[in-house]
């Protein structure tokens, strides 16, 4: 076993210090929540002094994300051609927006729409309710951007807290501007992290999504689809130029960099690959049961892993 490095002038107590006075500016309720999650590295001890496994609270940043993250952030966001609405207040919009890496190619405002879309929830939202807007939002979206090929709607916390039913606000849109709106119930709080946030996207795409288009070319033996892979700085494109170079096809990327058709196509392949597992692999297990699609997991990192 390596032996523990230990950096000068930082200790167990200093450290314990700044996170005193870090927590000094919480109120004794939210500092009394938030202590747990905080604690000083300790190596010696052999195990996590930190507080997990818990439902985010809405409002407190964590590392973990919630819920709202995993949806907006990790599967929904990296779609190229669709508005992508986060319906409630606008911290929670522009952070999962700020801070993902997911890249787009295309066009911006033709065939990519990689901007922030918010209904900038009010306390008079709270109060009489925010359906309203939440209409009047996508029509505008669809004014605005006529050319993208439908629009998700993420719900934050105040949006579940108070029981605003995005579901039947989506589905009386999605007929009056005849575009697909997919409503996804991804309130903050619903999970102790992301994860939960993934599953409930995945679902939408399946139950919205897939199976409703077939792919404008012929088919062949080689074509595939990437699972799990958000083109976090760009590692799809890297990912399938390799592919490609092998002879193989990849028709539908799911979701990075990724197109509203091709993945609504992606019951037609012969091969799935996935690389995020944790996120995607019962959608693997799904196709494969439904449509009789196999599936590999793949990882392209380092030179080992490519060859």
């Amino acid at each position: 076993m390596s032996k523990i490095r230990k950096i000068e002038g930082i200790t167990k107590e200093s450290t314990q210090a700044m996170i005193d006075d870090a927590l000094s500016v919480y109120p004794e309720k939210a500092k009394k929540k938030r202590s747990p999650h905080l604690a000083p590295n300790d190596a010696a001890s052999g195990c996590s002094s930190v507080k997990s496994n818990k439902k985010t609270v809405p409002g407190v940043m964590s590392a973990r994300g919630c819920a709202y993250a995993g949806a907006k952030g990790v599967v929904w966001g990296p779609i190229r051609d669709m508005v992508h609405v986060s319906h409630g207040p606008v911290g929670c919009g522009w952070y999962s927006w700020g801070t993902r890496r997911n890249l787009m190619s295309g066009i911006t405002g033709v065939t990519s729409f990689p901007m922030q879309f918010t209904s900038d929830f009010q306390e008079k939202d709270i109060v009489y309710g925010g359906d309203k807007k939440l209409k009047v939002l996508l029509e505008e979206a669809h004014d605005l951007f006529p050319l993208a090929k439908g629009i998700s709607v993420l719900s934050e916390c105040p949006v579940g807290l108070i029981g605003d039913d995005i579901n039947s606000v989506a589905k009386q849109s999605a007929k009056d501007l005849e575009i697909p709106i997919i409503p996804c119930n991804c309130e903050g709080f619903r999970g102790v992290s992301q994860s939960l946030g993934h599953h409930i996207s995945n679902d939408t795409i399946r139950d919205y999504i897939i199976e409703t288009r077939e792919f404008a070319e012929p088919s062949s033996p080689y074509d595939i689809a990437l699972i799990g892979d958000y083109n976090i700085g760009g590692d799809v494109w890297s990912a399938k130029s390799l592919l490609e170079e092998i002879g193989l096809n990849v028709k539908s990327v799911w979701t990075g960099d990724g197109e509203l058709e091709k993945i609504a196509a992606t019951h037609t392949v012969k091969l799935n690959l996935i690389h995020c597992y944790r996120s995607m692999n019962y959608m693997c297990k799904v196709m494969e049961e439904k449509y009789g699609i196999p599936w590999l997991e793949f990882n392209f990192f380092g030179p080992t892993k490519i060859r």
